[in-house]
């Protein structure tokens, strides 16, 4: 028979573990629960550093006159001088022109050449060779279209030889001709990103619906227009955001290639706020630029993506 003193004791004993044990694991689940925040911080924290605190700067900067002497506040004279500024409305117009170009080429291009990747084995076991535009140095492109074009004259040289021109062809002092060579070294460079993603969306696809569309007789290119093409929607629309931001910060090409020129026919909003800034260093006019900039991307991102995403669910 047990012992009643001694199964008291060791109850006794026993009962004070108990809420130990439930505060050690609440604080194991806690530290489960933050370990995920804990290693993403660092990176968290660097991003803000670099993104959030610069971007803050240049707000603060914008409502300053800002040279190389003491900040004098100015209140909002820098972006009441933006609104009358033709350079300023020039260069956002030629960033709109050529973005929205080189966009939508690079959009058709990428659909195009995704969907016989996806389909085709001869151009899917190739496909490796859409990717090689991309692995350029920006820089080194810039350079590489500037001497065929430009400097070598090699473009013109061979339309001379084969008998489609009769001279060099003027395209430095020709504005269209200019934006043209900037729009063709960004498609050639940028339609691999597109590609990478719209293949990618095209695999994620449920097989089944495609097979079904077949097997009732529709053609690959009926099934990707009226089936893979809607799916899509949301991920062209996150891709031709980040496409679009990027074209937004366009100054590469626009810097090695065109100068701007000519007559600032070719000047991007980032050459202009390149050239504001370290050119005329007046530092907070180009920071009102670039703020007015910033607003105008947010704005059109949203307005995109949650028109593509109600469209997708509808």
């Amino acid at each position: 028979m047990s012992n009643p003193s001694l199964s008291g004791a060791g109850a006794a004993q026993a009962a004070p573990a108990r809420p130990a044990q439930r505060s050690f694991k609440r604080r194991s689940k806690r530290l489960k629960a933050a370990l995920p925040y804990l290693l993403v911080a660092p990176a968290v924290i660097y991003l803000l550093m670099i993104t959030l605190y610069p971007g803050i700067y240049a707000i603060i900067q914008s409502f300053h006159e800002v040279r190389f002497g003491p900040w004098r506040a100015v209140g909002f004279a820098n972006y009441q001088k933006l609104f009358v500024d033709y350079q300023f409305w020039g260069a956002l117009w030629n960033t709109f022109l050529i973005g929205s170009i080189s966009l939508v080429l690079q959009c058709v291009i990428a659909l195009a050449l995704a969907f016989h990747a996806y389909r085709d084995p001869w151009v899917k076991g190739w496909r490796i060779l859409f990717l090689v535009p991309m692995l350029f140095m920006p820089s080194a492109v810039a350079f590489i279209y500037k001497l065929i074009f430009l400097d070598a004259r090699i473009f013109s040289d061979i339309l001379i030889r084969i008998g489609l021109i009769d001279g060099n062809l003027a395209i430095q002092s020709s504005t269209w001709m200019s934006r043209a060579l900037l729009i063709l070294a960004d498609v050639w460079q940028w339609t691999p990103f597109l590609f990478i993603i719209f293949v990618a969306a095209l695999q994620g696809q449920d097989e089944e619906v495609e097979e079904a569309a077949r097997l009732d007789g529709a053609s690959w290119s009926a099934i990707f227009f009226n089936i893979s093409l809607p799916m899509m929607k949301p991920v062209i629309a996150v891709a031709l955001i980040l496409r679009a931001i990027d074209i937004t910060t366009m100054f590469t090409n626009v810097f090695i290639v065109t100068k701007g020129g000519p007559a600032f026919g070719t000047e991007t909003i980032s050459h202009f706020i390149y050239r504001t800034g370290f050119k005329f260093f007046n530092f907070g006019y180009a920071s009102a630029a670039s703020v007015i900039m910033l607003i105008i991307t947010i704005v059109i991102a949203q307005l995109v993506v949650k028109r593509a995403f109600v469209s997708a669910r509808s």
